[in-house]
């Protein structure tokens, strides 16, 4: 075997050389397959090269991002602050040449070449000649840099035998670098779309974006903005159907930690034991089926929030833990004894009276008090019926672009019917009514009739009732004029052409059923 800066070729028959070359190449394919960071990577590749082979002061060379000039990336056995220092332009000296024409140059005598630079002042320890190669690293056709050594002078024989095995390396480079620009690329391509759905989110559950302008609801929208960017433990109140969880993530995406995870535990989902390892975690074999550790969702909630809906749910021994946890920050997995920290954020709701809980002894007191720092009401669709409209149109325009129908509006007694009735279910409920009264509709407007049964009367649903037939007529004839005002923005003469009559009649009809035309009039 050659030693160091000794001619291997004098030494050894040729088939023993080129056997050790092959066994130099498999360790620099291990090298470059390690996973190790890429400048580490391209260092040990050089040491191997100058160690196995004899050849030294390798440098590898790079193409500047802007393609002005050539960059050294690693350099052996060459001080730092001179590796810094040298630069390239493209056909400057020989490592230009193979970086401009893609071809690799194999000088036998550097002192004889006038195109090599020998900007690190390459000199032989014994004055020796030195030889020189320098062979492109290409990714397809592209040129991307060079790796280049010296050697001490060599027979041509043995020199082009070097450039093949240095052409081998460079060619394990170019696809060690190709791969590392595709993870890259990936990775900024997954960050790319991490952000954007983070913003989409923020954008989403913003406190702005919650429906609503009645004064209840101004109350949570000023509930929300003076909480959100502390830590304080939140518990939000209402019945099901509210809209617990949406202020649950306005205030999750309005605090300093909406870059952080937002975990959801419904704890009237999970049996007492499955909702403690849920909440906390479990270690391998604390329990039957256990067959691995896995993270609770307060430890996967780390630096941001965790939202435990139907909290009155729990049962005595997970409110213990469920206590310590919050005052404490700090919890222990099913089966282990080992204590966890958690910087993790905790807001709460329940539908429940916690109040009556507390005194019937199902929810602890001390933990009620715990949670009670910060309590938020919800009030009923039914105490806030000036926003069923604008929830109305909301969900007609979200559910009508998915099923790719054109509804421009309500029909006044389909709104007659909404307004009327007292909505057990909340929000949610009215966000069904209208899915299914957009999938019924065949035309562009919602009728009484495409409502649930639960919400129609006689009158919202055009059908005959009790009165006289002046009554009926009066009612009728009403509920067309109303139509006609809403369409023409409150503008009598314009009702009168869409119904084909006379803005005097229209006067007279407006005043003498009582209609406040005023109302359906849009200000820009």
């Amino acid at each position: 075997m050659a030693s160091k800066n000794t001619e291997p070729d004098s030494q050894a028959p040729l088939p023993s050389r080129h056997g050790h070359q092959m066994e130099t190449l498999y360790q620099i394919s291990h090298i470059l397959t390690a996973g190790t960071p890429q400048k580490q990577a391209l260092t040990e590749v050089l040491d191997t090269l100058d160690r196995e082979l004899g050849m030294n002061c390798g440098t590898v060379t790079l193409l500047a991002p802007d393609g002005s000039d050539i960059m050294i990336e690693v350099a052996h056995n060459i001080p730092e602050q001179q590796r810094l220092a040298v630069r390239y332009r493209i056909g400057e000296g020989v490592t230009g040449q193979v970086m401009q024409t893609g071809k690799a140059m194999a000088i036998p005598k550097v002192s004889q070449e006038p195109l090599f630079l020998n900007r690190f002042n390459r000199q032989s320890d014994t004055d020796e000649e030195i030889s020189f190669i320098c062979v492109p690293i290409m990714i397809g056709r592209e040129v991307i840099g060079t790796i280049s050594v010296d050697r001490v002078f060599a027979r041509l024989a043995a020199l082009e035998e070097d450039q093949r095995a240095l052409s081998i390396v460079a060619s394990m480079i170019a696809n060690s670098v190709r791969a590392q620009r595709e993870i890259a690329h990936q990775r900024e391509a997954f960050e790319d779309e991490n952000l954007r759905l983070r913003n989409e989110l923020q954008d989403k559950f913003r406190p702005e974006n919650i429906i609503g302008n009645s004064n209840a609801m101004r109350e949570v929208y000023r509930a929300i903005h003076q909480v959100a960017a502390s830590d304080t433990t939140v518990l939000i109140r209402g019945e099901s159907g509210t809209g617990k969880e949406l202020v649950a993530h306005a205030l999750h995406y309005s605090s300093p930690r909406a870059k952080g995870p937002f975990v959801r535990v419904n704890c009237a989902a999970l049996n007492e034991n499955l909702l403690e390892s849920e909440l906390f975690g479990h270690e391998k074999g604390a329990f039957t089926g256990a067959t691995q550790s896995r993270k609770g969702r307060i430890e996967e909630a780390d630096n941001g929030t965790l939202f435990l809906d139907e909290i009155g749910e729990f049962s005595q021994a997970t409110q213990v833990k469920l206590l310590r946890a919050l005052q404490e920050r700090e919890f222990q997995r099913v089966g282990s004894n080992r204590t966890i920290k958690a910087n993790t954020r905790i807001i709460v709701a329940t539908n429940r009276n916690l109040e009556t809980a507390v005194d019937d002894g199902t929810f602890r007191q001390d933990l009620y008090y715990r949670i009670n720092v910060f309590p938020i009401f919800l009030p009923p669709l039914r105490d806030r019926k000036d926003d069923i409209l604008l929830l109305a149109d909301f969900f007609i325009e979200q559910y009508a672009g998915r099923m790719g129908k054109d509804i421009r509006r309500i029909s006044t007694p389909a709104i007659n019917m909404m307004i009327a009735y007292h909505w057990p279910g909340n929000v949610r409920e009215l966000e069904n009514c209208i899915e299914r009264a957009v999938l019924l509709t065949t035309d562009n407007v919602i009728h009484g009739h495409h409502l649930p049964p639960t919400l129609q009367t006689s009158d919202a649903t055009d059908t005959i009732g009790t009165g006289s037939l002046s009554e009926k007529t009066a009612l009728f004839e009403r509920d067309i004029i109303v139509d006609a005002l809403k369409r023409c923005n409150g503008n009598l003469a314009g009702t009168a052409r869409d119904l084909g009559t006379t803005a005097r009649i229209i006067r007279y009809k407006v005043k003498e059923l009582g209609i406040d035309y005023h109302r359906y009039r849009r200000t820009r």
